[in-house]
């Protein structure tokens, strides 16, 4: 009796060691060329970041044949080996639309350009991470991919998953991977309206529930990005991303009318783009308060905890937006 007594007590306290070990702090890094700024270095240290998921290539429709290629492969410009890399390949949807897709052929093409990413630069991964947004209509040769690209990589094996496909995961089933990654954000739709697209704790809450019943392992994505939403006539012509808002509010050509809406006051070019009288420019951001929210609703209805919170994305102008310990502070939460 005084035996089993004590196995249980262990096996509550190994349980309640689990339960509150803290995620670790990793994030997306989703540019085509890999060189870190000093910025960059400084929070992956004060983070003890020791994994990043590195886009390595998008994989697009030929403009002419409409045969699947890859887009913008990754250039390495400085070494990543202090790293845990997870290459992740962003496969946009009309692909897995094709009616005639040859699935084999895609997962051997992209298993082999990974490879040679790798090689040229001598990494060695232990994980692959697919990111797609794959829909009730491509939803079959999406999991067929998923299956023989698994078969053939003999690596570990993530994909990305939306809240739509955690909600109706008997409808657009579950990809047969080892774990998923919930990418919290783009929740909305991109409108003239008052309402961020990024993130809408309104929309949230119309899933949450739906996570204590999804059977996938899950981590989290966060986005820590802006944009504007550029409107012209109550219509949106265009996204602006990298928008300084405080560069914005002294810049006599536009003019702020609201907690997120400038108009521009005189027609103009700024970093590019032609901006016309009248125009108006919504920016779309996520405040410290905001992750720090999502992370709470997300601990609520959890029922197993995440290994990982991965911020999106690595760069320095979304860096520069919050305190030093932002990051901590959000982990801090589940």
């Amino acid at each position: 009796m005084t035996k089993r007594f004590f196995v249980g007590l262990l096996f509550l306290l190994l349980i309640s060691c689990v339960k509150n070990e803290k995620p670790i702090v990793a994030f997306y890094y989703w540019k085509t060329i890999f060189k870190l700024s000093p910025t960059e270095k400084e929070v992956l240290q004060d983070n003890e970041v020791s994994k990043l998921y590195i886009r390595y290539f998008d994989i697009g429709l030929h403009p002419q044949t409409k045969e699947p290629i890859p887009i913008s492969p990754i250039r390495f410009q400085e070494n990543s080996n202090t790293f845990d890399i997870v290459p992740v390949v962003f496969i946009q949807n009309k692909v897995v639309l094709l009616p005639n897709l040859d699935i084999d052929d895609l997962a051997q093409k992209t298993i082999r350009l990974v490879e040679e990413i790798n090689a040229k630069n001598k990494i060695s991964c232990q994980e692959i991470q697919i990111d797609c947004d794959w829909t009730l209509k491509s939803k079959d040769h999406y999991l067929k991919f998923i299956e023989r690209f698994k078969q053939l990589s003999h690596k570990k094996l993530s994909a990305t998953i939306r809240l739509h496909q955690v909600k109706y995961f008997k409808k657009t089933k579950i990809p047969n991977v080892d774990s998923g990654v919930l990418m919290y954000y783009n929740m909305g739709t991109i409108a003239p309206d008052a309402e961020n697209s990024i993130y809408s704790k309104k929309i949230a809450e119309r899933y949450l529930e739906s996570l204590k019943k999804y059977p996938l392992h899950l981590d989290f994505a966060l986005p820590i990005y802006s944009w504007g939403v550029h409107i012209r006539d109550q219509k949106v012509i265009g996204l602006r991303s990298k928008l300084n808002v405080r560069e914005l509010e002294k810049d006599s050509n536009f003019e702020k009318t609201g907690a997120i809406f400038f108009k521009v006051k005189k027609s103009n070019y700024k970093n590019g783009v032609f901006y016309e009288e009248d125009d108006l420019l919504k920016i779309e951001a996520i405040s410290a308060k905001d992750l720090k929210e999502m992370a709470n609703d997300l601990d609520e209805n959890l029922v197993k905890a995440p290994r990982e919170i991965i911020f999106y994305d690595l760069d320095e102008f979304n860096i520069k937006n919050y305190e030093k310990n932002i990051f901590k502070q959000v982990i801090s939460c589940f």
